[in-house]
């Protein structure tokens, strides 16, 4: 099956998700068939396995085999790149990083650069320095405060990002803090996820978004229909926008992920269904859409 060409990419922030059997997946499918099944649907992943381990050269060499050559795989460097010390220090190793998922080719962009909050201001200069050497696309997300601060250090960042052509990977977790249950799961998601306001940027063709859903899905309305908005503009507009779509436990991230992309083929008249795989259609069963 080949999906129809899209004019964005869509995806989640993994393909390995054995829940998704319940509603996405075909009930019989094994966890080494899921990202071929994944990129007949979705054209984009996050690559959050890398943030915590560098993958086999054999798996990189796997994924480049099932991944079409239309998918997006926005791999993270490395935490100990990234969260590690100073970025000039950790060049060698980003490099042997991305050499590693060389056999990937143009799936791999762009690479995401996630700095830790304690990556503040003071140390602009060493990430514009990392990113002019680095050789490869990377879109870049902050989390330390003074960055969301609307100052001066703020339209540092983001001069120095625009300038390069670098997107600022929007991170939106209003939903998500939204959310007032005592599940287990919702708990772990909001002490893990910065409560940090949306900062909706587009300094290149490929703007980054990453949603951070509500467990219950339709609560995700006033804060996806949004973004249903700003995506179908920036379409308009000739741009190419990366949307991912979470879930506190991302059980149901693939049917937020689907929905979003309903709600848009509702702003943009013409815009192609996403494939169904043989279960697909139980998820209007369900209740899920």
């Amino acid at each position: 099956m080949i999906p129809s060409p899209l004019p964005y990419f869509l995806g989640c922030p993994s393909w390995s998700e054995n829940a998704w059997r319940d509603y996405l997946y075909p009930a019989d499918a094994t966890t080494r068939e899921y990202l071929g099944l994944y990129s007949q649907v979705f054209n984009a992943v996050e690559g959050n396995t890398t943030f915590y381990a560098r993958p086999a050269p054999g798996t990189v060499a796997r994924w480049a085999q099932v991944m079409p050559a239309h998918f997006r795989f926005t791999a993270k460097f490395p935490r100990d790149i990234s969260h590690e010390g100073d970025l000039r220090e950790r060049f060698e190793a980003a490099c042997d990083f991305t050499r590693l998922l060389a056999p990937l080719g143009q799936r791999v962009s762009p690479y995401w650069l996630q700095l830790p909050a304690q990556f503040g201001p003071e140390r602009l200069a060493e990430l514009g320095q990392f990113l002019d050497e680095v050789g490869v696309p990377v879109a870049v997300e902050v989390r330390n405060q003074a960055f969301f601060a609307k100052g001066e250090e703020e339209r540092l960042l983001n001069r120095l990002l625009h300038e390069r052509g670098v997107e600022r990977i929007c991170l939106d977790p209003r939903a998500l803090f939204s959310c007032t249950s005592r599940d287990t799961a919702v708990l772990d998601a909001q002490a893990k996820k910065p409560k940090v306001p949306p900062r909706p940027a587009a300094f290149s063709q490929h703007p980054q978004v990453r949603f951070i859903g509500h467990p219950v899905l339709d609560a995700n309305e006033p804060f996806l229909l949004p973004w249903v908005e700003k995506v179908a503009r920036w379409i308009e507009e000739g741009r190419s926008p990366y949307i991912f779509l979470h879930t506190s436990d991302n059980r149901l991230a693939a049917a937020l992920a689907q929905r979003f992309h309903q709600r848009l083929m509702t702003r943009l008249p013409g815009l192609a269904a996403l494939p169904e795989l043989p279960r697909a259609p139980e998820v209007e069963q369900l209740g899920l859409l």
